[in-house]
């Protein structure tokens, strides 16, 4: 159930016991009150107190909010007809987006002139703040989906972290807005792919767990695509802002391409030729 849903809700139990008997319990009637949205507020809060920081005392600074609206709607109206059983995967997309907000508010603390430095300094960042905003979502209780859940967010704070190091190093040093978008479009699956394989060979060998090749490989295409969606609007504003263009080639450590001079003739090659 939502945070800020209330109402009488209804719980019945149920149990698959191969024909030996009913496997429906007795509903059982739960008046289910509201929390209201006192524990959503704690990443909100965070990240805005980090526009007390001297780099974010501007106004460009304020269009984080622009790639948040989404997750914003989420939190305030979830999707209608939505089991709630998946409502641990929106709280993770709403999370990450969270975390990805505040390294774009820390980059000018986060980058630093080793890339693998700016990788743990961006895990670190990611990870603080995605664990704020799922265990707010989550009202702070540990549950069998909130553990589920929290599992594919970890999962998704390292792919994240490691996609975006890897996009900086193929990007060779120079800042391509759409070869950006290419690259990361590609490492997402990839890495998804890699960082799954472990998780893959436990369920299967160790657990028995039937999932084939193919499932895998679809659900982590399926994972990677959300992360992406997740973070495009976050790329698009750093090609639209100065300010978080700036601030996401020192996260990638690149420039931008910039245009070969061209040196003017002296004026005396320029009259021979014209002779």
């Amino acid at each position: 159930m939502p945070l800020t849903v209330g109402g009488d809700l209804t719980v019945r139990t149920s149990s698959d016991l191969g024909g030996l008997g009913g496997g429906q319990g007795l509903p059982v009637a739960h008046a289910w009150s509201s929390h209201g949205l006192a524990p959503l507020l704690p990443p909100w809060l965070v990240l805005l107190a980090l526009f007390i920081l001297k780099p974010n005392r501007r106004a460009a600074a304020w269009l984080i909010w622009l790639p948040l609206a989404i997750p914003i709607a989420l939190v305030a109206a979830p999707l209608p007809g939505m089991p709630s059983e998946t409502n641990f995967l929106t709280d993770a997309v709403v999370a990450l987006a969270v975390a990805l907000a505040g390294v774009w508010l820390l980059s000018d603390y986060v980058a630093r002139r080793h890339r693998f430095f700016t990788f743990l300094l961006v895990l670190l960042v990611l990870a603080f703040f995605s664990a704020l905003g799922f265990g707010s979502q989550q009202g702070w209780s540990v549950s069998m989906e909130t553990i589920q859940g929290g599992i594919l967010l970890a999962w998704g704070v390292v792919v994240t972290a490691l996609s975006v190091l890897l996009t900086g190093l193929t990007c060779r040093g120079r800042y391509r807005p759409f070869g950006t978008y290419a690259w990361l479009a590609l490492w997402l699956p990839v890495v998804w792919i890699v960082m799954g394989l472990p998780l893959f060979w436990y369920i299967t060998a160790k657990m028995g767990g039937r999932i084939t090749w193919g499932q895998f490989v679809g659900f982590a295409l399926a994972v990677a695509v959300v992360n992406f969606a997740t973070l495009l609007p976050f790329l698009i504003l750093a090609s639209a802002s100065p300010c978080y263009r700036e601030r996401l080639k020192g996260l990638l450590h690149t420039k931008s391409k910039t245009p070969v001079p061209i040196t003017p003739l002296p004026a005396a090659t320029l009259k021979t030729i014209i002779d």
